[in-house]
Order: C-alpha cells, then sequence, then structure tokens
C-alpha cells in the first residue's frame, strides 16, 4: 500500500510543479510581450524620424545647384 501511495503523491506534486513553471512561463510571455510593444514603438518612431529627415535632405537637395 505504501507503493501506491507514493505514486500518487509524487505525481500530484509533479503535477504541481508543472503549475508553478506554466505560471512563471505565463508571467515572462506578458513581460516580454510589454517589451515587443516598446520596442515596436521606439522603432516607429525612429523611422518616422528618418523619413522627416529624407524629406528635408530632399528638399536641400533639389535647392543646390
Amino acid at each position: 500500500m505504501f507503493w501506491p501511495m507514493l505514486a500518487i503523491v509524487l505525481g500530484f506534486l509533479g503535477l504541481a510543479v508543472l503549475g508553478v513553471l506554466a505560471v512563471k512561463v505565463f508571467l515572462e510571455v506578458q513581460r516580454l510581450g510589454r517589451q515587443v510593444e516598446v520596442t515596436t514603438q521606439r522603432i516607429q518612431r525612429a523611422a518616422e524620424d528618418l523619413e522627416t529627415a529624407t524629406t528635408g535632405l530632399a528638399r536641400t537637395g533639389r535647392s543646390l545647384p
């Protein structure tokens, strides 16, 4: 009777460990998603700044002889 009970306890402990790891993974995925969002916004701002600078440079190039 000892071995079946031990197997059941170890099974529950294994499931508990997997549950804790799943929560950790979920939280890290959320954090990564927030970082990706912030990085995407930075890239968009940089692209807009580059477009603005390019437009200004094109105007300056047209005015040269």
